[in-house]
């Protein structure tokens, strides 16, 4: 399997590069040269498999021959033996339609698990005989640093360097991270947005020199392999529906872009979706593009969904290279447009591609609240707040009554507790495993959004594995 450049001015490459380079040499983001293909046949005989055997089964065509298939099958069992539900991603019913697909049953209580523990272990085996230190870099809005670390939290040949947005995520989001006590942890709080956090992540990897002296790669979903890997649990919930005998509508918490992409990279790959909701909050970069054709950088507004306050949405980059034919090099003229004037108006062939698979809401913190105490009195299930943005985006559809609705539970409940009790009057509590995490010790280093800044902690990562 070769993988391409969104933009276009990047060699193919085949999927270890990707899975340890993060973004293309050009800037761009890598996406598979030919999307696998699974018909229906195929689809039914996966219907009985457990979800590593299934996680295996959707990744390998993506993956080819650079993991041998025993190989893959030990990193699909091993990763997801962490979690607490036999399903991995177990499927609630909430009422006649909807449906709720709970991904927070790994070892961090979100979503992003799911992909990291697997992308933990593949960096591991990818790198066993590498001379060069493996630095795993990213910026979190929430989830991705505590997933990520506790991903590779130990390991002897790889450190990682996490960047949040100081005092912007929540006490549960920013302790699950910064009281991890591994030597080859390294927390980072940024003074600015998730948005600065995730640029400078961008101008290390564009880093030559930085990237000559250690082997640098990327945890957040920019990296291919949390896009496969999430894919998986979207062909598992619409097996478990019906499909590919009936289509299956899905309404994603949406920031980054990453996780409903990996919806779209299903339906890509042969399942039957029927629509894909990108539900946002206030923070509607998203949402504008979708309804109005212009993709617009705005000021992030500070939110109870944290994990969806953003205003760049990287992986959209990737829907946009669909909907213009995968031309590079138009894509390259639209990035750098979007980059110097933070705008860019889609073109109308790529608005024509977005309109039959993608619908998107904005949801404002009124209608997430109500969402939210509704489901604890008429289902008494406790939906954390991103989950709840997106039951109500998807309440507003008006899809077809035989077509089933699953809303994706993106963290549990106690991640945002003060949100949840307010809205519900019930305090979630945190697992037991957690039940310390208040007493334990934080350790970060606090920087401001400079460049010079954040390359020299990188640096000094590094050191420390020599």
């Amino acid at each position: 399997m070769d993988y391409i450049s969104t933009r276009g001015a990047a060699d193919p490459v085949g999927f270890s590069a990707v899975a340890l380079g993060g973004t293309a040499p050009d800037g761009g983001l890598y996406m598979p040269r030919i999307w696998p293909q699974f018909t229906p046949e195929h689809l039914r005989r996966m219907r009985g498999l457990d979800y590593p055997d299934l996680a295996a089964e959707v990744m390998g065509p993506m993956i080819g021959d650079a993991v041998a298939a025993p190989d893959l099958s030990r990193l699909c069992r091993d990763t997801y033996t962490r979690f607490d539900h036999p399903a991995v991603t177990p499927l609630a019913q909430l009422c006649r339609q909807h449906w709720v697909l709970d991904l927070a049953r790994g070892p961090t209580l979100s979503f992003k698990d799911v992909a990291l523990q697997f992308l933990g272990r593949l960096l591991e085996h990818l790198t066993a005989s590498d001379p060069l230190p493996l630095v795993i870099v990213g910026a979190t809005s929430g989830d991705t640093g505590s997933a990520a670390i506790e991903a590779v939290a130990g390991l002897a040949h790889v450190a990682i360097v996490m960047l949040h947005p100081a005092d912007r995520i929540s006490d549960v989001q920013r302790r699950q991270m910064t009281t991890v006590r591994a030597p080859n942890v390294h927390n980072l709080a940024i003074e600015g947005t998730f948005d600065h956090a995730q640029a400078l992540v961008k101008q290390l990897f564009a880093d030559e020199e930085l990237r000559a002296s250690m082997t640098l790669t990327a945890v957040n979903s920019i990296n291919w392999v949390r896009i496969m890997a999430q894919s998986v649990y979207y062909f598992q919930a619409a097996l478990a529906l019906g499909a590919p005998d009936r289509p299956v509508a899905f309404s994603v918490p949406t920031g980054n872009f990453g996780n409903v992409f990996s919806a779209y990279a299903a339906s890509r790959m042969g399942l039957p979706v029927h629509r894909l909701v990108a539900a946002t909050n206030v923070n509607d970069i998203v949402h504008r593009a979708i309804a109005t054709g212009r993709y617009e950088r705005r000021r992030v507004q500070q939110t109870a969904t944290p994990s969806m306050d953003i205003q760049v949405s990287s992986n959209f980059e990737r829907l946009l290279f669909e909907g213009a034919g995968r031309d590079g090099a138009r894509m390259r003229g639209q990035m750098e447009q979007f980059e110097a004037h933070g705008s860019v108006a889609l073109a109308q062939d790529q608005q024509a591609f977005l309109r039959p698979l993608f619908l998107s809401e904005r949801v404002e913190g009124d209608d997430m609240v109500r969402t939210m105490a509704a489901a604890w009195a008429d289902a008494g299930m406790l939906l954390d707040p991103h989950t709840a943005i997106a039951l109500a985006a998807a309440r507003r559809q008006p899809f077809p009554p035989e077509v089933p609705v699953v809303t994706l539970a993106t963290a549990h409940p106690a991640k945002f507790r003060q949100t949840v009790e307010r809205a519900t009057g019930t305090r979630p509590s945190l697992p037991a495993r957690l039940g310390d995490l208040f007493a334990r010790e934080e350790r970060l280093e606090r920087l401001p959004a400079t460049y010079a800044a954040t390359r020299d902690a990188v640096r000094r990562a590094a050191r420390e594995m020599a």
